[in-house]
């Protein structure tokens, strides 16, 4: 026994030596940490001498060290900790679901009750947040949004500026805790992948997504939702015992119902579970995601009342020749601002805070937006207000420079407030950025054309500009369409529309892609000379 004690010590002390002097001085911070877990993971091994663990932790430095090579610095500290955050949450399902097993009252009967069940809880659900949204809403800033007052216009300056400011200053404190003191949420995505979404800590993000938004933050909303019913999807799939590839259906379901209730958008929760979570589209999952997402919409207006979210004016379902025109003309101009928002949205998630920079970033954010919003009141919110003011437009060419600075403001300070830390979707602002897009070229288009209301052009400009940020044609269309009770004739143009967005950011894609690693390459020598 001492003489297997003695050689696990030495060997730990071996494997952390190596790894510690094989770093340079780009990795100094990282290999302080490496030798920190390493001198704990000596001291698991050295305490259970006769168990299988000191194979397994002395493994597990080695991949700790080879997952550091691939990052510098802080950035690779955070790699290997996400990456080992996500291992174990993966094995701690599959121990809990493995493959194989049934449920007792068999698998169909149990998707079907997941289905039913899970639906009535988000549904429920989607309509409280919204509730507490209007609530946040109505004792910060004193108004509620809705059809007619989608923002605060009429709320005075300083009280605008008071309740950004101060709702991101509580939103960074408990963040910077939730997320550096306790198991940190993961993505959606990562849910449906495997990581566990812890329950009260999962509760607190979500709540605080609701929260920055109804003080004014400039993000979107609809992330909470969808959080909410990965985990409820989670924990079912959990007590009934579905294996691994239908729990991964099911959360996706779940969560795309989330999105489904908070907007009353039942095919749009439909197509986001299989068009962007699962990329899957059979006929039991379409089935299944339809009725959750139908059943959650229901439930969700039962709480919260049912109206249309956006005011579009006079929509023609009998749209002129000209209109097709300009759905190619939008397509290919907005398909192109979609890739760029898409980037930029991506940049902003990755170069978030992982430490403290969110207690001061954050709050800063806020104050900013706040400043911003003395002379662009809109740009605060999810996006409702810029949208609106887009869709009931004059056809005046004096409100082309307004339209132009809703544009600008609303895309760069909601990208700076994903980049501060904030934690929120990007549905809503998208929406609200093409919609500002397509009233401004449906303005120009108008002073030749004098045929469709400026509604129309904002319409197709919203869906066009969503599609190509998304990359999910289907989804962004029924999104925008169900929210705006459209006309079900403007499918024609705006599916063309659409096709020509899409294909466009698709091409466009590549080369923003090559301009990063480009740049990223272009740092990595400067950082190599400057050694």
């Amino acid at each position: 026994m001492w003489t297997n004690y003695m050689l696990s010590k030495k060997k730990c002390a071996e494997i952390l030596y190596l790894k510690f002097v094989s770093l340079n001085s780009w990795h100094l911070l990282s290999g302080v940490v490496i030798l920190h877990t390493g001198v704990m993971t000596a001291f698991w091994c050295c305490r259970s001498p006769r168990s299988g663990r000191n194979k397994r932790m002395l493994r597990q430095v080695d991949n700790w060290g080879n997952e550091l090579n691939e990052g510098d610095g802080v950035q690779g500290v955070r790699q290997m900790r996400e990456s080992q955050e996500s291992q174990k949450t993966r094995e701690s399902q599959e121990s809990q679901n493995p493959q194989g097993t049934q449920p007792k009252i068999g698998r169909i009967p149990a998707l079907i009750a997941a289905v039913a069940i899970v639906g009535v809880a988000i549904g429920t659900a989607a309509g409280l947040l919204t509730l507490m949204l209007y609530g946040v809403e109505h004792l910060t800033l004193g108004y509620v949004e809705n059809s007619q007052e989608s923002g605060p216009f009429n709320v005075p300056v300083i009280r605008r500026l008071i309740s950004v400011t101060a709702g991101a200053v509580i939103a960074a404190v408990i963040w910077w805790l939730l997320r550096t003191r306790s198991t940190k949420v993961p993505s959606v995505k990562k849910a449906v992948n495997g990581d566990i979404m812890p329950i009260w800590q999962t509760v607190v993000h979500v709540l605080l997504q609701i929260f920055i938004v109804g003080t004014g933050m400039s993000i979107g909303r609809e992330v909470a939702p969808r959080e909410l019913g990965a985990m409820f999807g989670q924990r079912f799939a959990r007590w009934v015992h579905l294996d691994a590839k239908d729990t991964r259906m099911l959360v996706a379901i779940t969560a795309a119902a989330g999105l489904a209730g908070v907007y009353n958008a039942p095919l749009a929760g439909t197509f986001f579970a299989v068009e962007i979570l699962l990329a899957d589209i059979t006929l039991e999952t379409v089935t299944l995601a339809f009725a959750c997402s139908a059943l959650a919409s229901w439930v969700a207006s039962l709480v919260k009342g049912t109206h249309a979210f956006y005011l579009i004016g006079k929509a023609d379902g009998l749209f002129t020749p000209d209109y097709m025109a300009f759905a190619l003309v939008a397509g290919m101009i907005l398909g192109a601002a979609g890739a760029l928002f898409r980037r930029g949205s991506q940049w902003a998630e990755k170069s978030k805070p992982s430490g403290v920079g969110i207690l001061w970033m954050l709050p800063l954010a806020g104050l900013l937006t706040g400043v911003v919003a003395i002379w662009v009141p809109q740009v605060m919110g999810n996006g409702r207000a810029t949208a609106q003011l887009s869709f009931s437009s004059k056809t005046d060419l004096a409100v082309v420079p307004i339209l132009l600075v809703s544009f600008l403001a609303k895309a760069i300070v909601t990208l700076l407030t994903i980049r501060s830390g904030a934690s929120g979707g990007v549905l809503q602002p998208g929406i609200a950025l093409g919609a500002s897009g397509g009233a401004v070229l449906g303005v120009l288009w108008m002073q030749v054309f004098h045929t469709n209301s400026i509604g129309m052009y904002a319409l197709l400009g919203a869906c066009a500009l969503l599609a190509a940020s998304q990359q999910a044609p289907l989804m962004a269309i029924c999104l925008v369409m169900e929210l705006a009770d459209a006309p079900i004739n403007l499918f024609v143009p705006i599916g063309f529309a659409v096709a020509v967005s899409a294909f466009t950011a698709s091409r466009l894609g590549e080369p923003l892609a090559a301009l990063r690693l480009s740049k990223s390459a272009e740092k990595k020598v400067i950082k190599a000379n400057a050694r």
